[in-house]
């Protein structure tokens, strides 16, 4: 099969009907994609003169009575459905719920690890006045939540846990600036 050269620049296309099919271009691979894209690789099919940002607004503004939208998260962009219409794609799926449950622990240590990052078992530690389990630190890197990050300065340089780009999608934030004002006792 021949491979047919990808025309990014559409130059023989008038500017609205050119701008249009950027639209559709970038809608397309939004949709197609079931994780965050990255803006380099939705620049990759738009020309040179394209702003990524007015693209995504007019494309939000056409989704605008549509069930779903596109949003800034972790760093790229991807398409979701409106969180007023959770409640029906829950009941559609017959109670079954494919959200991130996490204990009260769990949640305490994640957002610690989150603001603090990045934080080593002794930091956690210090913060909670006794050991964190290395069970729950496991559940929460199987579910990609944290990663091991830089090892840490202190004696024997443990390893630390910093937040992943799945914890940005998973708490809806395009960035870890985007996290609540919170006051924390430092470790």
């Amino acid at each position: 099969m021949e491979e047919v050269e990808f025309d990014r620049e559409l130059a023989g296309l008038s500017e609205d009907a050119r701008w249009q099919e950027w639209m559709a271009r970038v809608e397309a691979v939004l949709f197609a994609s079931e994780t965050v894209v990255a803006k380099k690789s939705l620049m990759a099919v738009v020309g040179q003169g394209a702003s990524l940002d007015r693209l995504i607004a007019d494309i939000n503004r056409e989704l605008t009575k549509r069930p779903y939208e596109v949003v800034a998260v972790a760093g790229g962009y991807m398409m979701r459905t409106r969180k007023k219409f959770a409640p029906a794609i829950h009941k559609a799926r017959h109670g079954e719920d494919k959200g991130v449950r996490l204990s009260e622990s769990e949640l305490l240590v994640l957002a610690t690890i989150a603001y603090q990052q990045p934080v080593s078992r002794a930091d956690l530690r210090d913060v909670f006045g006794k050991d964190v389990n290395r069970d729950l630190l496991s559940r929460l890197q199987y579910r990609k939540l944290i990663a091991n990050g830089p090892r840490s300065p202190r004696p024997g340089a443990p390893h630390t846990f910093v937040t992943t780009p799945e914890f940005l999608r998973t708490f809806d934030l395009e960035s870890l600036r985007d996290l609540p004002e919170m006051d924390f006792p430092q470790a």
